[in-house]
């Protein structure tokens, strides 16, 4: 039964994902929704997490997909706005959250109420950058957001296990745990750097994609659980871990299994969604059973409200602060500046899985937490608000707002498209043979064309990859009736078939892959 319910739910979250695709949203919008309706539908399988593996399972891989991809040098030129909502913003949207759970709810423990502002404090990547794709942001406002969603987890976690301690034991003495947590960060930023360098040196002679991708999974988990275990910080290990084997793996890695690794990645981060918002929402129905109807509407009410004070803390954090710092500075119009740059960044604040992740993992049954289903159902309250609230609209606000790009990474994209086309130029000039004198010919058009723009950059094209695009598209035809005929077998066709997938994508721009 249970398996049957998984493989329905992983076929609905892709026509979830691609009617998400359709309309421009973030697809985590309507996972959420999913979510709501697996609540209410009779005879779902009652699937309960084990809170202590909530954190492993999802933050771990999504940090390391996230801090692979993270640019240092961006962190650094933004590094003020993104510690202001990394830091600043958490801190105050945890401590107002807490004080109006604390306000509607007197008899929550103030460890509980800052447990919950922890919760609902992150913004969710992977919701923001769904939209983002869509839309021609500033480069800098993207960083801003990607540095923040990356960084903000930490901050978030800290304050959530403090509070999960103060609540369970009842004491809570910064001078007992002051030392020991800045020797945990201190720590975290030292274990991270050192396990990438042994992790590199470890994978230097595994060459196949299949070995290659599940210790990249095993290194993700192992990583996080053996910080944990050291009373480290599980998201700067993992996340220092991941920065620093993004310098160091490309040159390890065959191009192959990064493709490959690429799409597996991908996929697993949709997966993880997928799980975690089908957890939250089978646990959702249980809640409300739980519940008399007036306890029901109580607990709306507190949800709607720590919703409101999530989206009017971050819009007051925000906005004024558009025009005290850099936040809006370094684009060519002028649109881009103050408060048009600043209503996008606050409006992208969607909570998803790092939220989910947190409410999963609150204990059950403990004395400390008597409102475990408060938290959580106002957790899902605020998923669900900001997602289809501010998710949907998200898109059309950034339209209004028209904020222009001056295409900063596309420049820097041309310029070293430019240099790398010369770089292979220079590299062949020695070598004799047809082979050698076609490929540079390709190379000298490409840099002469390049010579013609206004900026002298190489277009991604190479010359004649579109012949070489028609060709292997007629071989490919021929292949397939060869198989058809059965003049070759499938495997010689599987074979050609690997030959010709390689062909063509060297021959075709990412844009139109």
């Amino acid at each position: 039964m249970i398996f049957e319910w998984i493989v329905g739910v992983l076929f609905g979250a892709v026509l979830l994902a691609a009617l998400a695709r359709r309309v421009g949203a973030p697809y985590p919008v309507f996972l959420a929704l999913g979510g709501i309706g697996l609540a209410f539908i009779p005879a779902v399988p009652n699937l309960v997490l084990d809170p202590e593996l909530a954190l492993a399972l999802f933050l771990a891989p999504v940090l390391m997909d996230a801090g692979y991809g993270t640019s240092v040098r961006d962190l650094r030129t933004h590094w003020r706005p993104i510690a202001g909502l990394a830091l600043g913003a958490v801190v105050a949207t945890t401590l107002a959250v807490a004080v109006v759970a604390k306000l509607l709810v007197p008899d929550m423990p103030i460890a509980a109420a800052i447990v919950l502002g922890a919760i609902v404090a992150p913004p969710d990547a992977v919701a923001a950058l769904s939209v983002l794709r869509h839309v021609d942001l500033p480069h800098r406002l993207t960083t801003i957001l990607r540095g923040e969603s990356l960084l903000n987890d930490a901050g978030s976690l800290l304050i959530y296990r403090l509070g999960v301690t103060a609540a369970l034991t009842g004491t809570f003495s910064i001078a007992e745990i002051g030392p020991a947590f800045l020797v945990g960060i201190v720590g975290s930023l030292v274990a991270g750097p050192v396990l990438a360098l042994a992790y590199t040196a470890a994978m230097r002679p595994v060459r196949d994609a299949p070995s290659t991708i599940v210790l990249q999974f095993v290194a993700a988990f192992g990583i996080w659980i053996a910080a944990e275990r050291l009373h480290l910080s599980g998201v700067l290990t993992v996340v220092t871990f991941a920065i620093t084997v993004a310098r160091l793996a490309p040159g390890l890695t065959p191009p192959r299994t990064r493709i490959v690794s690429y799409a597996v990645w991908d996929t697993a981060i949709f997966v993880l969604n997928v799980l975690a918002f089908v957890l939250i929402g089978l646990q959702i129905g249980p809640i409300l059973e739980r519940l008399t109807s007036e306890q029901q509407l109580s607990y709306a009410l507190v949800g709607a409200a720590v919703f409101a004070t999530v989206v009017i803390v971050r819009l007051a954090w925000v906005l004024p602060a558009s025009h005290l710092t850099a936040l809006g500075a370094g684009h060519r119009t002028g649109s881009d500046r103050g408060l048009g740059a600043g209503g996008a960044v606050a409006w992208a604040g969607m909570r998803g899985i790092v939220t989910i992740a947190t409410a999963l993992a609150l204990p059950e049954g403990a004395p400390g937490f008597p409102y475990r289903d408060l938290i959580v159902l106002t957790a899902f309250c605020v998923i669900i608000g900001t997602l289809t609230i501010q998710g949907l609209t998200l898109k059309p606000l950034l339209g209004r707002l028209g904020l222009a790009d001056d295409d900063p990474v596309g420049r820097e994209i041309g310029h070293g498209r430019t240099q790398a086309y010369a770089a292979a130029l220079e590299r062949l000039e020695g070598e004799a043979g047809n082979p050698a004198e076609s490929v540079r010919e390709k190379f000298r058009t490409a840099l002469d064309h390049a010579e013609m723009q206004d900026d002298g950059f190489a277009t991604e094209a190479l010359p004649a990859d579109a012949a070489r695009r028609r060709a292997i598209e007629a071989a490919r035809d021929r292949v397939l009736a060869l198989r058809r005929s059965g003049e070759i077998g499938d495997d010689a066709y599987y074979i050609l078939e690997e030959e010709f997938d390689w062909a063509e994508l060297n021959a075709t721009p990412r844009a139109e892959s």
